[in-house]
């Protein structure tokens, strides 16, 4: 599909892919960890469909997305059959049937009211869906997210839906001028998953933590995908 005319060349993305793909193999090096641990999810919100096809193109299994429609919309007009599209916005109840209709993950799921809501409309359409837990990992007032405290009775309240299968935890770090506010976050969630997971017996193996500014402290503290979206497609401009 073409893409507008100020949006960066395949060239460009490629190239900017590459510098981000080094910070991770950097950051996995520093902290004894093997790159291939750590996926890189383009996050085209507010790009053309072109977007997504860069991403495909480069070998990436996924795009995220944070708005259910846009994303919708981005999906059936790229040619790129054989990516995946995960939400990782704030996802209202009431947008949930479409959400699991189209996304093959949905991250942000903070809450019981959108797990039920999210299993029965995937239960309708005959799939087990694929989620991830978000907590405010950090205790942001200003973000969205299962407070930690709360996360045990949000995944056995998810486990009792068998039309839903729980990959792990996603968390967004608070926005701080403490250089180890986010590390912190990312520390806490990545605790919470492994007393979660000891607790379950589930791996609970995908950490979604960890965005441009931060993702040397996300792969630090054990993320297992990282969020980018600037740093690959520039600053974005909102598609009509």
């Amino acid at each position: 599909m073409d893409q507008p005319e100020e949006f960066l060349s395949y060239e460009a993305f490629r190239q900017r892919a590459e510098v981000v793909l080094a910070e991770i193999a950097e950051a996995c090096g520093r902290s004894g960890r093997k790159p291939a641990e750590v996926e890189l999810l383009a996050v085209t919100k507010n790009h053309p469909p072109a977007a997504a096809e860069y991403a495909a193109r480069l070998g990436l299994r996924a795009v995220g997305e944070n708005r259910v429609q846009e994303g919708v919309a981005k999906r059936q007009a790229s040619n790129a059959p054989a990516l995946a599209w995960e939400l990782i916005g704030h996802l209202q109840s009431n947008k949930a049937k479409l959400a699991a209709a189209h996304f093959d993950r949905i991250q942000s799921v903070d809450g019981p009211k959108l797990l039920d809501h999210l299993a029965r409309a995937a239960a309708e359409a005959g799939r087990v869906l694929p989620v991830l837990l978000q907590v405010n990992a950090g205790r942001d007032p200003a973000k969205f997210g299962a407070e930690l405290e709360d996360a045990p009775a949000l995944l056995d309240r998810a486990l009792a839906l068998p039309s839903l299968r729980i990959d792990g935890l996603m968390t967004i770090a608070p926005l701080s001028g403490d250089p180890l506010c986010a590390r912190r976050a990312f520390a806490a969630l990545r605790e919470l998953r492994d007393r979660l997971a000891a607790a379950s017996g589930l791996p609970l193996a995908t950490l979604s933590m960890g965005m441009s500014g931060d993702l040397g402290d996300a792969v630090a503290e054990g993320s297992t995908q990282v969020r980018i979206g600037t740093a690959l497609f520039g600053s974005r401009a909102r598609i009509a």
